[in-house]
């Protein structure tokens, strides 16, 4: 397996998004922002979609649309009362954008597939160097505002009372949360990226107590979904997504059955 230069790339790949990811979704579940992961998963099809239109990589014209757009998706879905009428709106117009733009291309149906599913097969070494910076670049960042990102994130009212720049804050996740998306697509594709910034932070706040107990059981669950979603994909040449979004839901389950026995 490890012969293939494209099954290298893609575990060194699925390295960095799943640490990425583990880490992002800890702070994506306190802030109950899983709506907001999946409205930008539909975007991040339509900026993939465009790339390809105007023959970028896919991976640049999702990463122009989600960072873009989660800023602004973050300010209209503010009040809960309208968060549903403002997903549905702008999911619903990027699925058709991305449709569009496809259709302009004149690519093949396998593009579609690609980027909503994801493909081992086309990680170029340079696609993995392009995931390494990103995702350095991520968690650089977070390195900088942990202290404060936890504090807004956990305990907002708090943060408020307190004084901190709770608005920059938002601003600066909601980038950080479009560039993982970005970088995450790249394995699981633009549809199942939620499976991996979601389910394994919900796990890991059944086993831990503590944001870097959370963090550490989140990067795990997610590296074993990754590697273990691309070693069956290999041996039985079906989709990798599919895997992956198997074991991390069998991951959920065993979590939701641990937490239902210690509570009984």
């Amino acid at each position: 397996m490890f012969s293939l230069e494209f099954m290298r790339n893609a575990f060194v790949a699925s390295t960095f998004i799943a640490i990425i990811s583990g880490i992002i979704g800890v702070f994506v579940s306190a802030r109950n922002m899983s709506f907001l992961t999946h409205t930008l998963s539909e975007i991040g099809f339509a900026g993939a979609s465009f790339g390809v239109f105007m023959s970028w990589p896919p991976l640049n014209g999702m990463l122009i649309f989600t960072m873009f757009s989660s800023v602004i998706i973050g300010r209209l879905s503010v009040k809960a009362a309208r968060r549903e009428a403002a997903i549905s709106a702008i999911s619903s117009l990027f699925i058709g954008l991305g449709i569009l733009f496809l259709s302009l291309s004149n690519k093949s149906s396998s593009y579609a597939t690609n980027i909503l599913f994801g493909s081992i097969i086309g990680i170029s070494r340079q696609n993995v160097q392009q995931v390494a910076w990103l995702s350095a670049l991520v968690l650089f960042v977070i390195f900088v505002v942990y202290r404060n990102l936890k504090f807004d994130s956990f305990d907002a009212v708090g943060a408020q009372v307190k004084g901190l720049w709770t608005n920059t804050l938002s601003i600066v996740f909601l980038i950080l949360l479009a560039l993982s998306v970005s970088v995450a697509a790249q394995i699981v594709g633009s549809l199942l990226i939620f499976v991996l910034l979601t389910l394994p932070a919900a796990c890991a706040k059944y086993f831990a107590h503590s944001v870097s107990g959370m963090m550490l059981i989140a990067v795990i669950l997610a590296l074993l979904g990754v590697w273990g979603g691309l070693a069956l994909g290999y041996t039985t040449n079906w989709p990798v997504s599919f895997f992956i979004a198997s074991l991390e839901c069998l991951f959920y389950f065993i979590a939701l059955a641990y937490n239902y026995s210690h509570q009984g």
